[in-house]
């Protein structure tokens, strides 16, 4: 996959280094954050936790640089990204979340919006499937991240079917193996660079920073 920089369109001729089995956050960070928003986060941390998925957002890391630059590598770098919509996040924030998400969407990331009941979403995601947050909210985020190992099953069979697009092969494969972590996925991309003959092509090239996950 090519991944053009939003600052001044160039495609990213460098690797952007995986983060297997993490979640990128997308909520307000700056103070004052409402009680609600606090609880939502801390109930996301303490599934993801259970399910062995490390959870990360803008304040993460510290680059000393361009912040949304920052912000589109831990997209880039993570399988799923989580939304938080609730009426406490001011507008300006709430807008740069769904920013944000459009991004992950582009990327082929899995990602997930989580509504408080007195939130609005705007009209492009009305066909967005969202989790509420409820009482049920433990059990039924932790039953979507259950789902993930079907996903990336499912990434790994079209990879196999791909057998002469060995770009999208490898692409897919890189997807699963964000979302399980599975070292045996690497290999097997590096395998179908070498068996399409493209593994002395340039080091910055499409094909080598493609596997190179």
């Amino acid at each position: 996959m090519i991944i053009y920089s939003p600052l001044d369109g160039d495609a990213l001729t460098f690797t952007i280094p995986s983060r297997p089995r993490h979640c990128f956050l997308m909520t307000r960070l700056g103070k004052p954050v409402s009680f609600e928003v606090t609880e939502i986060r801390r109930q996301i941390v303490t599934v993801c936790r259970g399910a062995r998925y490390k959870v990360i957002d803008a304040k993460s890391r510290v680059t000393g640089r361009d912040f949304l630059i920052k912000i589109l590598h831990q997209i880039a770098s993570a399988p799923l990204s989580v939304g938080i919509c609730h009426e406490d996040i001011p507008p300006k924030t709430q807008n740069n979340i769904y920013y944000e998400l459009g991004i992950a969407q582009a990327l082929g990331k899995e990602t997930l919006l989580v509504k408080s009941p007195g939130a609005d979403i705007p009209s492009d995601f009305v066909r967005t499937e969202y989790i509420p947050f409820d009482v049920n909210f433990a059990g039924t985020f932790a039953a979507y991240l259950a789902t993930l190992r079907d996903v990336a099953e499912h990434y790994e069979v079209v990879a196999d079917q791909l057998d002469r697009n060995p770009i999208l092969a490898i692409d897919y494969l890189r997807r699963a193996f964000l979302i399980t972590g599975d070292l045996r996925l690497r290999q097997r991309a590096r395998a179908v660079l070498r068996t399409a003959n493209l593994s002395e092509r340039a080091r910055n090239s499409v094909e080598v920073l493609a596997a190179s996950f």
